[in-house]
């Protein structure tokens, strides 16, 4: 399990750190130009980092006790993840003001480690 799981981190870091970089730096050059936004971008990196890194130790977990079960674990999991995010959002659902700007700062990165969850999940598995 552990060797499954350092290359996921080793990816998982250097990927959320470049990312959250370029995020932060647009969000503070757009802050001048539009209003502030509702969520900080650490905040946003902090909830899909640790969903992501959760998901995958979820999924390694099942796919050692049952190996051809992993799949809907991964599938269920991303249902929760989904629901975690309409539930980290629900604040900025129910603010009255226009959201276009806050929901592509949120959900931009939500698919950038969707896709680094299917593509580890996917490794795992296909080794079968």
């Amino acid at each position: 399990m552990i060797q499954k799981l350092k290359p996921f981190i080793i990816t998982l870091i250097p990927f959320t750190l470049f990312f959250f970089g370029i995020q932060y730096f647009v969000v503070d050059g757009l802050k001048e130009q539009l209003n502030i936004f509702f969520y900080s971008t650490w905040s946003i990196y902090v909830f899909h980092f640790f969903a992501t890194t959760l998901i995958f130790l979820f999924v390694l977990f099942v796919h050692k006790t049952y190996p051809d079960k992993a799949g809907f674990a991964f599938m269920a999991c991303s249902l929760l993840k989904m629901l975690a995010a309409i539930v980290f959002l629900l604040p900025l659902i129910q603010n009255k003001e226009p959201v276009l700007n806050d929901v592509l700062a949120f959900f931009i990165p939500y698919f950038l480690f969707l896709f680094v969850e299917t593509f580890f999940t996917l490794k795992i598995i296909n080794k079968e």
